[in-house]
């Protein structure tokens, strides 16, 4: 393992030690319900990177899958009568339902190329707004009123820290797959599908599938997170369930750290969401979050297209070219320069009519 290596491991260990004992050090409920949130995002963008940031193709629909996970939930504690802890056993079914939803949403989305499929996904926004009004108008997902979660009877000092496990454990667990997606097979052919999908197909890359698996996949992790999050705040509203500011706040995370990138989307995402929760609790004009979420949107676009983790490795890697280059100088040497290899003996040239010193004809050799 080389020192790189050795370095990513360490930090991975000691970000992992530091998750562990965070509610256990930072006991404040509000830190605490914060902490929760920016896990549920630490995931969803994890998740999403999955697949628009290795296949390409930029989804502005993800927050769909969210919301059927919400409302798969709610609708199912409800009906069945489920309470306690027990809710947290529904979280398999509603990704079920957002990979349901997700199989013939990706059949006809994905039909496109990623050039045209940000077209797409703009057009089926629409869908987005079917869902939203679905929500709002049917009963059996109560309408404007919404459903509520069934009641915890967990002590309020402690009450965020199962939460917050929970969605440790599924934000560690979507940032490891997509580790093992990037090192795979298949994820080599969606990086290839990424930067040319016509060749992609030639080598023998079967598009269509592979990426259907890697939407289906992240629609499969935005719906677990989509019902912890439904039992966390204890209530899914429509426009709350089906918030289109969603998939701006993924979108943006992920391109801030790097999109495409293991880390990326996690720093993005541990940077973005504790700040947006701090300037919803500073400002009371919930609008003024939003209106610097989108300047903010522009402006990573314009100065970090590449993202805050590829910028860092840029400047890290010319930093230590101009350090190379100054102990060549130091060295006596032009900057850059290498020391020379000292030159070999040289041999004495026999005699015309002589040979070398086994007497092989036409070698040269010392006598």
């Amino acid at each position: 393992m080389n020192s790189q290596a050795a370095l990513r491991w360490g930090v991975a260990a000691a970000a992992a030690a530091v998750a562990a004992i965070f509610p256990l050090v930072f006991t404040s409920e509000l830190v605490t319900q914060i902490a929760v949130d920016t896990l549920i995002f630490v995931g969803a963008t994890a998740a999403w990177n999955i697949f628009s940031g290795y296949s390409g193709y930029i989804s502005l629909g993800h927050a769909v899958f969210f919301g059927a996970g919400a409302y798969t939930a709610g609708v199912a504690a409800q009906d069945w009568q489920v309470s306690g802890a027990a809710e947290f056993l529904l979280l398999p079914l509603a990704a079920v339902v957002a990979a349901l939803i997700a199989v013939p949403f990706g059949l006809i989305a994905l039909r496109v190329r990623r050039h045209t499929f940000v077209v797409v996904t703009v057009v089926t926004i629409a869908v987005f707004f079917i869902f939203q009004l679905m929500a709002f108008n049917l009963s059996v997902t109560g309408g404007s009123v919404g459903i509520n979660a069934p009641f915890l009877g967990w002590a309020p000092q402690t009450y965020n820290n199962p939460f917050y496990y929970l969605a440790l454990i599924i934000a560690a667990g979507t940032t490891a797959l997509s580790w093992l997606i990037r090192r795979s097979r298949f994820g080599l052919q969606l990086r290839a599908i990424r930067d040319d999908e016509d060749r992609a197909r030639g080598l023998g890359v079967r598009a269509m599938r592979v990426k259907l698996a890697a939407f289906v996949i992240s629609a499969v992790v935005m719906g677990l997170l989509g019902a912890l999050w439904f039992f966390f705040i204890v209530q899914v509203l429509p426009q709350y369930g089906f918030d289109p500011l969603l998939d701006l706040s993924v979108a943006l995370m992920a391109f801030l750290g790097g999109l495409g990138r293991v880390a990326g989307p996690v720093i993005g995402a541990l940077i973005l969401e504790p700040g947006q929760q701090y300037l919803t609790l500073q400002y009371s004009n919930s609008y003024v979050s939003e209106i610097i979420l989108g300047s903010l949107f522009l402006l990573v676009i314009l100065f970090l297209p590449r993202g805050i983790l590829p910028f860092a490795e840029e400047r890290i890697t010319s930093w230590r070219g101009r350090r190379a280059d100054a102990r060549g100088a130091a060295a006596g040497g032009p900057p850059g320069s290498r020391p020379a290899p000292a030159p070999a003996a040289i041999a004495p040239a026999p005699q015309p009519g002589t040979s070398g010193a086994h007497g092989a004809p036409g070698t040269r050799g010392a006598r």
